[in-house]
Order: structure tokens, then sequence, then C-alpha cells
């Protein structure tokens, strides 16, 4: 009974576990993909400088702009998307395991005993062929000779 109520407790903890609101990509999985900040997007080079005052709006704007776009997009569909990648997960995770490891571990118990026929067909057909060949085969000697 205890621990039937303490495998209940770890389920329920999995679902309900505190995520962290500072470190929201612990495993780095997005590091080198989004790391897009304004001087990898616009750089102007030496020689063709715009005004000072542009290229800090310009900055602001891009800066800015890219953050509550993101946000707003977050808010948006931020929801809903993670709706359909828990589905499109849980599909995948259902479709494994009620499908494809059956499949395979029936292919596995068919294509054994299809290994075994095969197996004594080559030991009847194949193995006296072979040893009559090498016999045929086993008295020819070759020489070498350098011939001046």
């Amino acid at each position: 009974l205890r621990g039937d109520l303490e495998e209940r407790i770890l389920a329920k903890d999995q679902h309900t576990k505190e995520i962290d609101l500072v470190n929201r990509d612990p495993r780095r999985i997005n590091e080198d993909v989004v790391k897009v900040d304004f001087e990898d997007v616009i750089a102007e080079p030496a020689g063709t400088f715009s005004f000072d005052g542009v290229w800090k709006a310009s900055y602001t704007t891009f800066t800015v702009s890219k953050y509550w776009c993101y946000r707003l997009l977050s808010a948006a569909l931020g929801v809903p998307l993670a709706v359909l990648w828990g589905f499109l997960f849980a599909l995948i995770s259902f479709c494994h395991i009620w499908a494809v490891v059956p499949c395979i571990k029936s292919y596995l118990i068919e294509i054994q005993c299809v290994g075994r026929i095969y197996s004594l067909c080559i030991h009847t057909f194949c193995d006296p062929l072979f040893e009559a060949l090498a016999r045929v085969c086993g008295g020819i000697k070759v020489s070498l000779r350098k011939e001046p």
C-alpha cells in the first residue's frame, strides 16, 4: 500500500513539478539557434556609417521590436502550440509503444524462424557441395618459377 502511494506521488510530481523561471533552457537546446542580436544582422563597414542617431534608433527599434514581438507571439500562440506539440509527442509515443515495438518484436520472432529454416537449407545443400569442391580442388598445386 505504501509503495503504491509513493508511486502515485512520484507520478503526480512529474506533472506538477516546479519549473525554473530564470533558466528556461537548462539543457541548452537553443543555445546556438536563436541568439540573434542587432550586431548579428545589421553592420556598417568602415566608411559607410549612417548618422549616430539613426544607428542608435535602429538598434533600439530592432531590440525592442524583437523582444515584444516574441512576447506577443508566445502569449498568443505559446499555449496552443504547446497543446499541439504535446499531442504530437503523445501520438508518437503511442505509436511507438502500441505499434512500432510490437511490430519489431513480431518481426524478430518471425525472422528467427525463417533464419533457422535458411540455416538448415544452407547446411543441407551448400555444405556438401562446398566440401566436394574442396576435395576436388584440394589436389591442385601451384608452383611459381622465375624464368631467366
